[in-house]
């Protein structure tokens, strides 16, 4: 069936074609308004009596791969309303034709609109050029501005939390709407009296997901002090397994001596080693003199204050958790042991040519690597085993405790086994870590209080304290629906527009993008 494309059809609702030329690259559409009258825009009577004319130069869609201009007459009619303020005014078209002033009609603008949100201002103008809608990436960012976030409806349900403008230096704050899954707001920072300013405007809320810090949750009982506050199960999941490793950074001095490493020969050290247990030496200096001072009475702030150090880290010495030898990692090696093993008491002692062989084998670390091991080795048969011996770091440490003995190579096995025989404490803090973990997964939360009087008692007291502290949020934690994992999806969300903006994204500019691009 054959259809006639009428010339009405290719310009928008409320134009009257009346010419069309094209040349190389662009077509030129001539056209007017289709009515014969206008209505004021300020007292909003008709008239037909026209004033006027004058020709306006718009922007319109692709047609046929060449880019669009209308050359529309424009008229100015009189106002024939005796009390009207305006004499002579210009016709109008609605806002969603052609807006007051617009070099380009609404259809195009939209889509001009949904590339800058998608894709920023640069990326978005190249796609556009490509497209046949030449456009600037400053005309790009300024719709987005002057468009800027849709209005949300009230929320009930939000997650709260912080993101970082410059990491460790500047943040900001973001919230979004659980129920509906999509961000509201961006905060220019994260400060407490920021977000309690915004939440007492928002007296519907009833619950607020947030994470472990004390900011939000002031905010939040200050603000609302009715609502359910609920903490992030993700940071409570991970604050219990920064204090499983906390305790082993404790007991560290007791592992070291149960596995028979407590001293340790230079002689026998690779020179990155040498330089880790001189650092050692030195960080054990300072510690001892950190402690001292505490002995003396001296409180936390006064020993920043004389020396310099930060708090975390005084705290840190406090509590004994800096007392690693070696940052030990694991090894490209590892897979490749038992075979150069059996090298090694095959008589295969040259290391460059171990090294050849593994690379033929799909090995693609450094001669360095093969090296080292090969010289360790030779140093093991010459000097005592209990001067080479060598502590896993604490991080390691934790994760063998914490990882099945299925899972573990022979070695690691015994290792973990002399630990645990050693040091019954460290066996107790894992179970209750793993206890309060098992609790999260099964929404246990009548088991929160016996989990507490337990956990007391062990080298995890510290993270039972602050159990205790933000109790309600942790219980409602457990047992409640809502958590914070969509607040830090659209937080990653967020950096991935950020780094897109070159270095333009401002919060007026950033919150158009993320909060009108839903």
């Amino acid at each position: 069936m054959t259809t006639n494309l009428r010339p009405s059809a290719i310009v928008p609702l409320g134009f009257r074609v009346e010419g069309i030329s094209t040349d190389g690259t662009a077509t030129t559409i001539a056209a007017r308004a289709a009515t014969a009258v206008g209505r004021c825009p300020d007292c909003g009577s008709i008239s037909a009596r026209v004033h006027s004319h004058y020709q306006r130069q718009l922007a319109d869609l692709p047609l046929a791969g060449r880019v669009v201009r209308i050359s529309l007459v424009a008229r100015r009619f009189r106002c024939m309303s005796l009390s009207c303020r305006r004499s002579i005014f210009t016709e109008r078209f609605g806002d969603d034709v052609l807006a007051p002033h617009a070099r380009r009609t609404a259809r195009l603008d939209g889509l001009v609109h949904h590339l800058a949100l998608a894709l920023g201002g640069r990326p978005a103008a190249g796609l556009a050029r490509r497209l046949m809608m030449p456009v600037s990436n400053d005309t790009l960012l300024r719709v987005v501005r002057r468009k800027g976030p849709r209005p949300a409806p009230a929320p009930t349900v939000i997650g709260i939390d912080d993101w970082a403008w410059k990491r460790n230096q500047r943040y900001g704050a973001i919230i979004c709407d659980l129920e509906r899954r999509r961000p509201i707001k961006l905060l220019p920072d994260r400060e407490p009296a920021t977000a309690q300013a915004w939440l007492a405007e928002q007296p519907q809320i009833l619950i607020v997901a947030r994470d472990r810090g004390g900011g939000f949750a002031l905010a939040a009982s200050k603000a609302l002090p009715r609502a359910l506050q609920v903490a992030d199960r993700w940071h409570l999941m991970e604050n219990a397994s920064a204090a499983f490793l906390g305790a082993v950074r404790k007991s560290m001095r007791q592992i070291r001596s149960a596995l028979g490493a407590a001293f340790i020969d230079p002689a026998v050290l690779t020179a990155a080693e040498r330089l880790q247990y001189e650092g050692y030496l030195r960080r054990e200096e300072i510690n001892a003199n950190i402690v001292a001072r505490s002995r003396r009475g001296a409180t936390i702030k006064e020993i920043v204050r004389e020396t310099g150090l930060s708090r975390g880290l005084v705290r840190k010495i406090l509590r004994g958790q800096r007392s690693d030898i070696f940052c030990t990692r694991e090894s490209s090696l590892e897979p490749h042991l038992p075979w150069l093993d059996a090298q090694w008491g095959a008589g295969n002692r040259n290391g460059a040519d171990l090294w050849r062989r593994l690379r033929a084998s799909g090995f693609r670390g450094s001669l360095r690597v093969v090296s080292e091991w090969a010289c360790r080795r030779r140093r093991a048969e010459r000097m005592d085993e209990a001067g080479l011996r060598r502590t896993p770091s604490a991080r390691t440490i934790a994760r063998l405790m914490t990882t099945g003995r299925d899972a573990l190579s022979k070695a690691e096995a015994l290792t973990i086994a002399t630990i645990e025989d050693s040091i019954p404490a460290l066996v107790e803090a894992r179970a209750a870590v793993a206890e309060f973990q098992c609790m999260i997964r099964k929404k246990a939360g009548d088991e929160l209080d016996s989990w507490i009087d337990r956990a007391r008692a062990g080298l995890v007291t510290s993270f039972a304290n602050g159990v205790i502290k933000d109790r309600a949020a942790v219980a409602a934690a457990i047992s409640n629906i809502w958590s914070n994992g969509q607040t830090e999806g659209q937080i990653t969300r967020l950096k991935l527009i950020k780094r897109q903006m070159y270095g333009r994204a401002k919060l007026d500019l950033l919150e158009a993008r993320l909060v009108g691009a839903d």
